[in-house]
């Protein structure tokens, strides 16, 4: 099949400024191809900043944005979806609520092409948002189940919302993990002052939804001499930079919390296998890639109880009130009181990530979501 995908800021993830959206098309995308199918991932400017027009495979088409927080994904989408109009697509498939709301003109104009949109996450509740673009994400949750000819749902929770609020049918296709065969050494950890499970670790872009100052100001609380290592960065919209300089704020006066910056490749790999555990304290989430790298490696996630992040670990990890940084800290504290009990916790979520969310599966399940609209 010919496939061409529309909302991701760019592949592959590591430099494209991206996040889970982006891990999810890079790894569909590159196992696409590898299957013998014709992939296109429509890129912005500042992601493919060398204009490269291929990876792993897979045709990278650049087209302009307006790099606004309101209308990059936007603006971009339109340009993708003007420009797939005129290619010889057998799947046009939108990646985000945002950008589903353009799904109507291909599915208008551009009639024998199948249409699909993954339903990531509830944008609409992420603090980033004012109130125009939370209403319009709002709009982009009904788009999202409508406008294409089939819907895929990353977490069993938007699954649910969608037969619960739309009364309609959506395919439930989680996002994946790649499952390491061996460990990573832990050399890369002199850098940072570590020690082989010595610390825990956040992991995530620095948004505010993502609540890592729950994580800190609770982490300042417990006593213990393990570390707090903060993995992740801001992009360069100001939003972000406030934040992070809000997180370094909070951090403050414990040398015990460290902030590495962005890592990826073989550091990141080395920083989560040789962890303690993890903290995810997030309050809006689609279904984390960086909980399942966690549980890919064997780590315990401490993690807010917001639904999707309840349905990942399987009585794999531990869950407090998401807000309350108190249940935080006591659940730090029930973690570090109990190594034994951390370690087989965490070879439970690993064989969890094994059954569950392998990239494999996903893209079997995504292949077959589009061999079933060949009958629509």
């Amino acid at each position: 099949m010919r496939i061409y995908m529309i909302g991701a800021k760019g592949i592959p993830a590591a430099t494209s400024q991206g996040g889970g959206i982006e891990t999810h098309v890079e790894e569909l995308a590159t196992r696409l191809v590898s299957l013998g199918h014709e992939v296109s991932v429509y890129v912005r400017p500042y992601a493919n900043p060398r204009r490269i027009k291929s990876f792993k495979g897979v045709e990278l088409i650049t087209l302009p944005t307006v790099k606004r927080k309101n209308l990059d994904a936007l603006v971009h989408t339109f340009f993708a979806t003007l420009h797939v109009l005129f290619k010889p697509a057998d799947v046009i498939h939108y990646h985000g609520v945002g950008p589903s709301t353009l799904a109507w003109i291909p599915r208008l104009l551009k009639r024998k092409t199948k249409i699909v949109v993954t339903f990531h996450s509830r944008d609409r509740f992420h603090e980033k948002w004012r109130w125009f673009a939370k209403a319009y994400l709002a709009f982009g949750e009904w788009t999202a189940v409508f406008f294409p000819h089939t819907t895929v749902a990353t977490s069993h929770s938007i699954q649910l919302f969608c037969r619960n609020k739309f009364n309609k049918h959506v395919w439930y296709i989680p996002n994946g993990v790649d499952i390491p065969k061996k460990l990573p050494g832990l050399d890369e950890l002199k850098k940072f002052g570590l020690e082989s499970g010595g610390y825990f670790f956040t992991l995530s872009r620095f948004i505010p939804h993502k609540a890592i100052e729950d994580a800190i100001i609770a982490f300042k609380s417990v006593l213990t001499d393990k570390k707090l290592l903060i993995i992740g960065f801001a992009g360069d919209n100001s939003a972000e930079q406030r934040y992070e300089k809000k997180l370094k704020a909070a951090a403050l006066g414990d040398d015990r919390i460290i902030f590495s910056g962005r890592q990826t490749g073989e550091t990141l790999k080395q920083l989560i296998a040789n962890s303690y555990a993890m903290i995810h304290p997030s309050r809006s989430e689609g279904l984390s890639v960086s909980v399942l790298e966690a549980m890919s490696f064997a780590k315990l996630v401490i993690m807010s109880d917001i639904p999707e992040n309840l349905e990942l670990i399987d009585h794999s990890g531990v869950s407090y009130k998401s807000g309350d940084i108190g249940g935080l800290k006591n659940a730090l504290d029930y973690v570090l009181a109990d190594p034994k009990m951390t370690e087989e916790r965490g070879k439970r979520a690993r064989e969890s990530a094994i059954r569950l969310f392998s990239w494999d599966s996903v893209v079997s399940r995504t292949e077959a979501v589009y061999a079933a609209l060949k009958n629509i």
